[in-house]
């Protein structure tokens, strides 16, 4: 059975956006969006692709769920070691994608990466259940593995090893990304879509334009 995916078509008629609607400070904007998203009830609201390119010039994404929006700046946690780490060590700028279809938007951040400091990844990873940081010592994010029961084995290992406190593994931490192009997207009929677009500019304000769909 063939699929006619020509076929499959939307109109998007909920909300408008122009510039003028828009707050000043693009991360404010995507803390109001996020924040409507969030009382919507949108499904993974946090939940964002990461667009990452290594030293062969080849692009990675891959889906990842946003742990804060601090200073200024958006947060996520990951193995250093894993490809996602090394990419980012060869390359440190990322693109993040946020789609909630429930409310019809889009929001597409671009910027450059900076691991967070420790104490604030300690603090994160102390937040995390008892499983899940024995998981983060266990796995070797990106390493090729024989079996499931490597996996199982090591965290039993590491759970004997840390049956109360785990501490955060040297080589997991959180990364900061320092937006510099954000661009807000409103589904509209007749695909005649609301784009607006936030430029950092030298002084560190942003300047706001509406783009062609």
């Amino acid at each position: 059975m063939s699929l006619n995916l020509a076929d499959i078509r939307q109109d998007y008629s909920k909300k408008e956006l122009s510039p003028e609607d828009c707050l000043p400070d693009a991360v404010a904007q995507f803390e109001l969006w996020l924040n409507e998203a969030m009382t919507a009830q949108v499904h993974e609201p946090t939940a964002m692709n990461v667009a990452t390119v290594g030293e062969d010039g080849r692009p990675t994404a891959r889906i990842v769920l946003l742990k804060g929006v601090e200073n200024g700046q958006l947060v996520f946690y990951s193995n250093y070691h894993s490809r996602k780490g090394q990419q980012l060590a060869a390359n440190p700028f990322v693109s993040l994608t946020f789609f909630w279809p429930e409310l019809e938007r889009q929001v597409r951040i671009e910027g450059r990466v900076e691991q967070v400091a420790p104490e604030v990844s300690d603090a994160y990873f102390a937040s995390r259940p008892y499983t899940s940081r024995l998981g983060a010592w266990a796995s070797e994010q990106s390493s090729e593995i024989s079996s499931k029961n490597v996996l199982i084995s090591r965290a039993a290992m590491f759970g004997v090893k840390h049956p109360l406190s785990v501490p955060r593994p040297p080589h997991w931490g959180g990364y900061a990304v320092i937006p510099d192009r954000v661009e807000f997207w409103q589904g509209r009929p007749s695909r005649l879509h609301d784009r607006v677009v936030y430029l950092l500019q030298a002084d560190a304000s942003w300047q706001r334009v509406r783009l062609a769909p």
